[in-house]
């Protein structure tokens, strides 16, 4: 068993850890670190917990832990480890956006890999720290990575994407509360979302041009999902690309494709992704389908942990999506 840390634990991602790690077979929680709850028990975060943990909160850290998981905002992860140093042989698998990109990468003579593991696997596997991708930067990279390593990615690539209200954090705003958001659709950040880097990088990290990538992303009026669609011109068949995709993803085991279109529930509640391909004209259309808390964040943290200790890469992973 390894010991595991989480900082941050009241918000979304750290409850969909907690939630993971409590029925890891390999895996146990030390401690969950936060500001603001120290003392009360997991439960008044997460009340569908109740009865599953008798953990509470810590106002300390455990710095000689296996595996420590960071949930903080953005912009704090290395604030928070730089004033909380961890034992040398202590992992580190960040979900904030502070070690994404490679000059941003080390921190206190320690690498943060690019954590996506269809890309990174073999990296992933001997890494002191792991910067995990972002959730939109999840769908859109699986949606194209297969184009860009077959070096066919040259024309320009159009990007739409709907996230649920969950991406925006736990913390209320003007456009995730209920009322506002319910019934109700918009776009934001439109052309400049900050996943563009880590997207960028991804692509171009196989040496071949790529197109410049027009990427819009939108609210929707649900909680959690992100449904990914990505056109680009396209030589070859319908036939090339499925080829492309299968051999790319050969040895993934989340990420699937689909011979049928595909919708966003077949992935909610597990860290799947699954892709759908359609070729119309010269157009190759590609969506993707993921879990923003999941494979989007949480779950794809503990698949970057199991390939870090040489578990089995869907230890504590096999999720139930809730398609009724």
């Amino acid at each position: 068993m390894i010991k595991t840390g989480i900082i941050g634990g009241s918000g979304y991602t750290g409850g969909e850890l907690i939630r993971i790690l409590l029925n890891h077979p390999h895996a146990e929680i030390d401690f969950v670190y936060s500001t603001t709850r120290a003392g009360k028990p997991i439960s008044s975060a997460h009340p569908d917990l109740l009865g599953m943990t008798d953990l509470q909160f810590s106002g300390e850290i455990n710095p000689d832990v296996d595996v420590v998981f960071l949930c903080l905002g953005h912009g704090n992860s290395t604030t928070f480890l730089n004033e909380n140093p961890f034992s040398v042989s202590t992992k580190i698998i960040d979900l904030s956006n502070d070690f994404r990109l490679q000059a941003d990468s080390m921190l206190n003579g320690k690498r943060f890999i690019y954590g996506l593991p269809e890309l990174n696997k073999s990296a992933i596997e001997s890494a002191e720290a792991i910067a995990n991708p972002g959730c939109f930067a999840t769908a859109v990279q699986l949606a194209l990575l297969p184009l860009a390593k077959a070096d066919v990615l040259n024309h320009e690539i159009h990007v739409n994407a709907v996230t649920g209200s969950t991406g925006a954090g736990v913390g209320l705003s003007a456009t995730s509360h209920f009322s506002w958001r319910n019934n109700n659709v918009s776009w934001y950040k439109p052309f400049t979302h900050q996943h563009l880097g880590e997207i960028g990088e991804s692509l171009r990290s196989f040496g071949n041009a790529v197109g410049k990538l027009i990427f819009l992303p939108n609210r929707g009026n649900f909680t959690r999902g992100i449904l990914a669609t990505a056109y680009t011109q396209f030589e070859g068949s319908l036939e090339d690309a499925k080829k492309l995709y299968a051999t790319f993803y050969k040895d993934a085991v989340f990420t699937h494709m689909s011979e049928e279109e595909i919708n966003l529930k077949q992935v909610v509640n597990t860290n799947q992704c699954h892709i759908h391909l359609h070729k119309h004209d010269d157009l190759l259309l590609v969506t993707s389908a993921i879990d923003n808390l999941l494979k989007g964040a949480s779950g794809q943290a503990v698949q970057n942990m199991n390939l870090m200790y040489g578990f089995p890469e869907t230890e504590g992973l096999l999720l139930k999506a809730g398609v009724f």
